[in-house]
């Protein structure tokens, strides 16, 4: 008797990286678990980002460092959330930016606004400089979306300026990947992106927003906490098992 498909456990190749230097912490090592799944459903994406992984592509994974659980998962409660004076500023600047969602899609205004905001942050936070092939931004951003990835798209005078890589999944959004222009950052596009992204969930009555990693003293997480009331997730717990969110302020 042929065996019937779950959603909950597709086909899948499971492996782990190396370890290789923490992006978070100084002098710490990280190792990922990876899914690669080439059919995966809404459904499937939907409890694993309830249970702490992240997407990229086809791939699934979630942090299994040695002696480390820094890591934590945080999302976003939309129906409570409420902006903040400096929030506010950022949706006027922003009452001009036209705004496209759509499936993901690769042009060449995609790779070189890419390749623009990684060198500015180079210049400015010390990161990697980090250039992209084509095939390589096609595997990380517009593969594996199948139906619930998007792109949306932030257009200011005609130009392509920032674009925010989400998963609308069965009980919210998870945010993939946001960049934009530097040459328009006092629009303060990152922060307008997720304010698009807790309007859109509202829109299609999606209860959060599911933002990835916390890890206490990052800087570059230090944005997360501004977007109130949050939840953290400790650990990766199975499909099987209920994850157990928890109410938290972070500072």
């Amino acid at each position: 008797m042929k065996k019937s498909y779950n959603p909950l456990y597709p086909s899948s190749r499971d492996f782990s990286m190396l370890d290789y230097e923490c992006a978070y912490i100084p002098n710490n090592k990280v190792r990922m678990n990876y899914k690669y799944v080439p059919r995966a459903t809404s459904a499937y994406c939907t409890a694993v980002i309830q249970r702490g992984w992240r997407r990229c592509g086809k791939y699934y994974f979630h942090p299994i460092c040695k002696d480390c659980t820094e890591c934590k998962s945080l999302r976003i409660e939309v129906d409570a959330f409420k902006p903040s004076r400096s929030q506010k500023k950022a949706l006027k600047r922003n009452v001009n930016t036209r705004i496209i969602v759509q499936k993901p899609t690769m042009t060449q205004m995609h790779i070189d606004l890419y390749t623009k905001y990684h060198s500015f942050k180079s210049d400015k936070d010390g990161w990697k400089q980090k250039s992209i092939s084509h095939q390589e931004y096609h595997e990380n951003f517009v593969e594996g979306a199948h139906e619930f990835g998007k792109e949306v798209l932030y257009i200011v005078d005609d130009k392509l300026v920032g674009v925010d890589l989400i998963d609308v999944l069965d009980d919210g959004i998870s945010s993939i990947y946001f960049f934009y222009d530097p040459d328009y950052a006092q629009l303060s596009l990152g922060t307008f992106s997720l304010l698009y992204q807790i309007k859109l969930a509202k829109i299609l009555e999606l209860e959060w927003i599911y933002l990835g990693y916390w890890v206490e003293g990052c800087k570059a997480f230090a944005y997360k906490p501004n977007f109130k009331p949050h939840q953290l997730l400790d650990g990766f717990p199975d499909v099987e098992e209920k994850p157990i969110w928890k109410d938290i302020t972070l500072s």
